[in-house]
């Protein structure tokens, strides 16, 4: 089964065809760096990874380009985030943008994100934002108004095509405060004028100001992929105006197509209602990663599709590093049954197990990367796997390594769940070790008739979900 990608622009699922055979260029919309990102952010940059990961496992060459926003980016008041945010803090705008950026791109580093290959900024591309602008303004598709300039949406009759919004239909106010300098409500600023007391501003043919927060990603996305690139993903709640903006100016602009598939995120929850400082319910990523493993959270954000709404609650994040520590649980018990394990060919049958659990685990990703799928795969062989080190001692150092080459590239090069050598490794050792300590302190019990001490072991590491099993060749263990 070749890859299919579900497509919001034709709103289709279809089959993946790169414009250049063996290679994918990617555009995400990044965040904009005003203040600490949250568990919303990780939703769509966890899932944008996993896609990048899979992507290059299949044997693309990816080039991933996300940007960051640190201009331009409005509220609905009409107001700078990022210069609200200076203000609130008496820095300059760029102490806010660097302290922030450099805050997600830790979070994204403690979750196991991995780095885009280029993250341009919108202000270090100002010059690319003009020439877009004066090219539409020449092409009849921008105008100018008293040193600001406006795209014309009734020129572009394919506005709307990929949220499905119509222009006539389009209100005022929708989404920033109506100008009576604007021609249509709908209508959108590449440039805006900047008022005297507005800081961050750069020259330009129609005076002084700063670019809107559209013009950014058609301009960045064209400089390093190209006018018509591959894939261009980003949160479901910018689909309109952001992305629908996008596509209008650079399609204006250049006469060709933009983004040939378009991917979109759900949107994350909160024990129910949607995030909003308003409402003082907004989960910061740092917050979440002092209470839970980064894998448990990514294990949470993979359990549902990377286009469905997630709910983001305790019980469900709980639920998910349950189901992350039984698969970190064998992949321990593989990793240290392996330094002792017999020399040896890989076991035939075993090899054929994990050859289908791969070509399961495969058709599952090709199908729009299905990770919910593709996770319940890899708890499928982690059933398998459990079985086999419970009811076989004489597993050979090739079956064990080939288990755990599978779990590295499953769950660790796709899924980014499984952790090569990091601090997770070294404390499931301590636990392992721990653990075979006090089965042979049971066992010593056991042969003096110390049967009170020997039940308390087994009862108290029960409770802590080990499970003991007594055989002929001695006390084996699992997680339950």
């Amino acid at each position: 089964m070749s890859l299919k990608i579900y497509n919001v622009l034709t709103r289709q699922k279809e089959e993946f065809v790169p414009l250049t055979e063996g290679k994918v260029n990617m555009y995400v919309c990044g965040p904009t760096v005003y203040d600490y990102s949250h568990i919303g952010h990780a939703k769509t940059y966890v899932s944008f990874d996993v896609v990048v990961r899979y992507l290059r496992y299949i044997g693309y060459d990816v080039l991933y380009v996300q940007n960051i926003t640190d201009v331009g980016h409005m509220l609905d008041t009409g107001e700078d985030r990022i210069l609200k945010k200076a203000r609130q803090l008496s820095a300059l705008p760029m102490q806010v943008v660097e302290t922030y950026m450099r805050s997600y791109f830790e979070d994204m580093d403690a979750l196991g994100v991995k780095r885009p290959d280029i993250s341009p900024r919108a202000s270090a591309h100002i010059p690319e934002q003009i020439a877009m602008i004066q090219k539409l303004i020449e092409k009849g598709h921008a105008y100018v108004v008293d040193g600001s300039v406006y795209f014309d949406v009734t020129s572009f009759p394919e506005y709307g095509k990929l949220s499905g919004r119509k222009v006539e239909e389009l209100e005022e106010g929708a989404r920033v405060a109506i100008r009576e300098e604007k021609r249509h409500p709908a209508d959108f600023a590449l440039w805006k004028k900047a008022d005297p007391e507005h800081i961050l501003r750069w020259p330009s043919p129609w005076g002084e100001g700063y670019p809107g927060w559209h013009i950014e990603c058609s301009a960045m996305a064209t400089k390093y992929l190209g006018v018509t690139f591959d894939i261009h993903g980003g949160g479901i709640d910018n689909i309109f105006p952001h992305n629908e903006c996008e596509i209008a100016q650079s399609e204006a602009a250049h006469g060709e197509p933009f983004a040939r598939y378009w991917m979109l995120t759900g949107s994350l929850t909160l024990d129910g209602v949607k995030m909003s400082k308003s409402l003082g319910n907004t989960l910061t990523i740092k917050d979440a990663l002092k209470r839970w493993r980064p894998e448990a959270i990514r294990t949470f954000i993979l359990s549902s599709h990377y286009s469905s709404p997630i709910d983001f609650s305790d019980e469900a994040v709980e639920a998910a590093h349950k189901g992350w520590q039984r698969i970190w649980g064998a992949v321990s018990l593989t990793r240290a049954r392996l330094r002792h394990a017999p020399e040896g060919e890989a076991d035939p049958n075993v090899v054929t197990m994990l050859e289908e659990t791969k070509a399961t685990f495969i058709e599952k990703m090709n199908d729009d990367f299905n990770a919910p799928a593709a996770l319940a795969v890899l708890q499928e062989l982690t059933r398998n796997v459990n079985g086999l080190l419970n009811e076989r001692s004489d597993l050979t150092k090739g079956t064990l390594a080939a288990i755990d080459q599978l779990y590295r590239e499953l769950g660790g090069d796709v899924l980014g769940i499984v952790p090569e050598t990091t601090e997770a490794s070294a404390s499931a050792e301590r636990e392992q070790g721990l653990i075979e300590l006090l089965i042979e302190l049971r066992a010593q019990a056991r042969a003096r008739k110390d049967w009170a001490t020997a039940d308390q072991i087994r009862d108290r590491l029960k409770a802590l979900g080990v499970v003991l099993e007594d055989r002929p060749d001695g006390t084996t263990w699992k997680l339950a």
